[in-house]
């Protein structure tokens, strides 16, 4: 599932191409709005929200409204010039929204809704602070990690209501150069604070470039410290990288460590 800084990255391209123009043509390829047609709207804004995508249109009948998107495992956000080729097969659209010379097209996303603009908060409200947004408040995402002590770090920071932003690439990432195995309970990290410092650093860093990197290097096989890298000798002392499934029965997500970076909690 996409990371907050690739949420943010779409955003932008949305917001950069279709904010302050008026809709042309819009097509919701999802059975629930395959009727709607927002066509004379006008897009305010589009604004990422942890892993979610709000973009606001407004003139609608007199009416503002919110398209809330989610890219889950396999979505993206393109822009294409009228008349450009589509970079990925048609029948993977679910959202067209076109202005004079230009369409946003919406592939394969796992949400597709629309919500009244002042009902924003039924979908995005149970989110903790965004590591990229305005809202960020370390004490506020400090205070929700440790109302459970007892849960384990890596699971704790997937859980968008403590913090909005975090995927598995950056928790297994930031339990790394923390020197913190994943499964360690919340309340035995006693650097908490500069773990979730760092990890609003990474994202800082990589929602201006479209290629991810935690280690600074960008060259394909050396972007990574253990994300992935299962079984490859650890960048630091050589150990093999190990990976597990780890969380709630159902919810399993592939964690990747250090053994002897990050010992086991006893």
């Amino acid at each position: 599932m996409p990371e907050g800084d690739t949420v943010y990255r779409a955003a932008r391209l949305l917001d950069r191409a279709l904010s302050g123009r008026v809709l042309t043509r819009t097509d919701f390829r999802v059975p629930q709005h395959a009727t709607v047609d927002l066509a004379g709207g006008t897009v305010e804004a589009t604004v990422s929200r942890g892993k979610h995508l709000l973009t606001r249109i407004t003139d609608v009948g007199g009416a503002a409204w919110t398209l809330h998107t989610h890219l889950k495992m396999e979505g993206a956000w393109r822009v294409h010039r009228d008349g450009e080729r589509w970079k990925r097969p048609a029948h993977q659209a679910r959202v067209v929204l076109g202005v004079d010379g230009a369409h946003a097209v919406g592939f394969s996303l796992g949400i597709v809704e629309l919500i009244a603009t002042a009902d924003e908060g039924s979908v995005v409200g149970h989110l903790g602070p965004d590591l990229l947004g305005p809202d960020w408040d370390e004490d506020v995402a400090l205070a929700r990690l440790h109302a459970e002590p007892d849960r384990p770090l890596g699971e704790a920071l997937l859980d968008q209501r403590n913090l909005a932003g975090i995927g598995n690439m950056y928790m297994a990432e930031l339990c790394f150069v923390s020197g913190v195995h994943p499964r360690t309970p919340v309340a035995e990290v006693a650097a908490l604070p500069r773990l979730v410092r760092r990890g609003r650093q990474m994202l800082e860093l990589n929602k201006e470039r479209a290629v991810q990197s935690t280690t600074g290097n960008l060259r394909e096989r050396e972007r990574m410290w253990v994300y992935r890298r299962d079984r490859s000798p650890c960048r630091r002392c050589g150990t093999p990288v190990a990976v597990a499934m780890t969380g709630p029965a159902g919810r399993e997500r592939a964690a990747y460590w250090c053994p002897r970076c990050q010992p086991e909690p006893g």
